[in-house]
């Protein structure tokens, strides 16, 4: 007798949720094959093989299925936490810091860095170690609104080394405020005062990571810059302009703090006859011109006048650089000197192909699928990353980065330096575990 077309569809439905269910099954259990040869086991151990990284490098989407399901089995490694005292010698032992300048180029050219943070100690330290040299100086603004945990744990960091410290003084941090540029400049006048006689100061939020390595930096700014400040940026455009003619005020309430702009025009046109130019927040700057910046009366008077602006560190520092003499200056510049690698979520399918994250504020934090873009970047730094929430991420961008720091050392590579990495490799006739350096 024909069954009944209705009890057909039925069986056909099921027979289709069945394979789906397979698939699935196939694609997310445990242990899945990522190349002829070897597979990985992520429930087994808490690091990834270089392998998987490398085929993320390149763009394989195979490893990035596998690494998906990975980062759902493991966090990234615990590091700082809040609340708890930080041991120093353990640190820098199980987290491979570097303890020695590795050139002596790059102690000849030490920097200043400073980070303005808030929030995520795991991403904070993870940042912190790879940026860290010991000819270096460090500066850590630490947001006034900040868990007292938070900022505990990061003092706690700090005192394990002998060239960090927060600043001095510390500001309640708004997105697009004035605030955010003024914690900028309490690090330069903590910096100022440093014997470590650094060349440049660099800016860096806690969600940054570096694309080069300090020795490379350092050659990118003696032998492409040459003493002159980078501070991408091009005259204000008129959509941009907005920013500067009305009043803006930041509001800090006990759940959020943000910038409102008001009915009111500012009084007054901008100090001094300076043409207001607009570009990136983030520069490498001369310690001539971080001088300049603190003592001159245009970059004083251009200061106050940008308090009730809107983000003016978008336009103080891009401004200030175009005085034909400040030191350093280049005043014909434009967007040239990539500081920051960023996929705007504006810019998707134009100058990138989308984020394989998420994003934040138009900001792509980054996935397993942005890794092969981030190392073809140009950009000396990168923004923005969540080293907890994607540890296949920020494990492999820390092994890339940590192989390009050693491969040119001049001096003996200590075994701690090496990032230790739990590689599991397993074939069809069994498991086997073993713990090996990068």
């Amino acid at each position: 007798m024909p069954m009944n077309p209705a009890k057909l569809s039925v069986l056909f439905c099921a027979a289709v949720s069945i394979l789906v269910c397979v698939c699935i099954y196939l694609v997310t259990k445990t242990k899945m094959p990522v190349a002829r040869g070897w597979s990985f086991d992520c429930a087994r151990c808490g690091d990834y093989p270089d392998e998987l990284c490398s085929a993320l490098f390149d763009g394989k989407s195979v490893a990035a299925v596998l690494g998906a399901q990975c980062e759902q089995v493991h966090r990234q490694r615990p590091g700082l936490a809040a609340g708890l005292p930080v041991n120093c010698s353990r640190l820098l032992v199980d987290y491979s810091y570097i303890t020695k300048p590795l050139s002596q180029e790059e102690a000849d050219f030490p920097l200043a860095y400073i980070l303005v943070v808030h929030k995520n100690l795991e991403t904070l330290e993870w940042l912190f170690r790879a940026i860290y040299m010991p000819q270096n100086v460090y500066c850590i603004h630490v947001d006034q609104k900040t868990p007292v945990e938070f900022r505990q744990a990061v003092e706690g960091l700090a005192a394990c080394f002998d060239n960090v410290f927060l600043a001095s003084r510390a500001e309640n941090v708004v997105y697009g405020g004035f605030s955010r540029l003024q914690a900028d400049l309490n690090c330069m006048q903590d910096l100022v005062s440093s014997s470590v006689p650094w060349k440049y100061a660099l800016n860096l939020c806690g969600q940054d990571y570096p694309l080069k390595s300090n020795r490379e930096l350092v050659q990118h700014l003696k032998q492409r810059w040459k003493d002159k400040n980078i501070t991408p940026g091009i005259l204000q455009p008129d959509h941009i302009k907005q920013r500067t003619t009305h009043v803006h005020r930041e509001v800090i309430s006990q759940f959020e703090s943000y910038v409102v702009k008001t009915s009111r025009r500012k009084t007054g046109s901008v100090p001094h006859g300076l043409k207001l130019y607009f570009g990136s927040a983030y520069y490498a700057v001369t310690r001539e011109f971080v001088n300049f910046v603190l003592k001159d009366e245009r970059a004083k008077d251009l200061l106050q006048w940008s308090r009730d602006t809107y983000s003016p560190d978008e336009h103080y520092w891009v401004t200030l650089n175009r005085i034909s003499d400040a030191p350093g200056a280049d005043p014909n510049a434009e967007w040239e000197g990539s500081i920051r690698s960023i996929k705007w979520l504006d810019q998707a399918k134009v100058a990138h192909k989308g984020c394989k994250g998420h994003y934040v504020r138009g900001i792509c934090v980054y996935g397993l699928g942005d890794l092969e873009w981030l190392v073809q970047s140009k950009g000396l730094f990168a923004n923005k990353f969540e080293a907890d929430n994607h540890p296949l991420v920020a494990q492999c961008m820390e092994r890339w980065l940590r192989r390009k720091t050693l491969f040119r050392s001049e001096v003996p590579i200590q075994q701690e330096w090496h990032i230790q990495n739990n590689k599991c490799f397993f074939d069809i006739e069994g498991n086997n575990c073993s713990t090996t350096s990068m």
